[in-house]
């Protein structure tokens, strides 16, 4: 049964999100039939990286608010990451266009290994107060996971595998995505936002048990 996941990479919740779906899958005696796929949004298509300025401030300015008042939103999601074993690091993380980073998933994905390419971008973006739009960043992360340096160089050179995250972006829009992390699963059921393990547990539950109908009907 496959499960789509529409996340981007500077997106918070979407880092909570896969780590509450997979303590979800874990849960499941079925876990080893079920196959994630990672999907490509942008919750800033136009955002930039600018030198000297943290994630705070410009998300504080984009939506205009004061600093102080993006800070205190975000120690909620700070803590809630804690719980988790995930490090939130907000004044040091730097926004930048995600766009190249979610050519890089999707390669990855060609060797399997999307799943750790979402894993090392996030922790890059929240964690490590890397740019995630810099090529060296990107392709050293590439290398991290195995993959070839020369494939990972030239496809950030050219535009190679930008037809697939378009056509991610596309889709999101055309069944009404407003907001990251999305999951659909097995295009039966749709979870929006980092809900509590227990609600994937039982999402997950009723679309393996008709995914399962149909595999093996009566």
């Amino acid at each position: 049964m496959k499960v789509e996941i529409w996340s981007d990479v500077m997106c918070p919740f979407c880092y909570v999100g896969k780590h509450r779906l997979e303590q979800a899958i874990a849960l499941m005696p079925q876990r080893d039939k079920i196959e994630v796929e990672w999907r490509s949004y942008q919750l800033q298509p136009d955002a930039k990286y600018v030198p000297g300025k943290d994630l705070v401030t410009s998300i504080a300015e984009l939506k205009g608010v004061p600093r102080e008042q993006m800070a205190a939103a975000n120690k909620h999601i700070t803590q809630m990451g804690e719980s988790m074993g995930l490090k939130f690091d907000f004044d040091n993380a730097k926004i930048a266009n995600t766009y190249d980073a979610l050519r890089l998933i999707k390669l990855a994905g060609k060797h399997g290994k999307a799943n750790e390419a979402e894993e090392s971008l996030f922790r890059a973006f929240f964690t490590e107060g890397k740019v995630v739009s810099d090529h060296r960043t990107l392709a050293a992360i590439g290398i991290s996971l195995g993959l070839d340096k020369e494939e990972i160089d030239e496809m950030l050179i050219s535009d190679n595998l930008a037809d697939e995250v378009d056509a991610d972006l596309a889709e999101a829009r055309e069944i009404g995505i407003q907001g990251v992390p999305f999951f659909v699963l097995d295009r039966r059921f749709a979870v929006s936002g980092a809900q509590p393990v227990e609600a994937f547990t039982n999402a997950l539950g009723q679309a393996y048990a008709e995914w399962e109908k149909d595999a093996n009907p009566a």
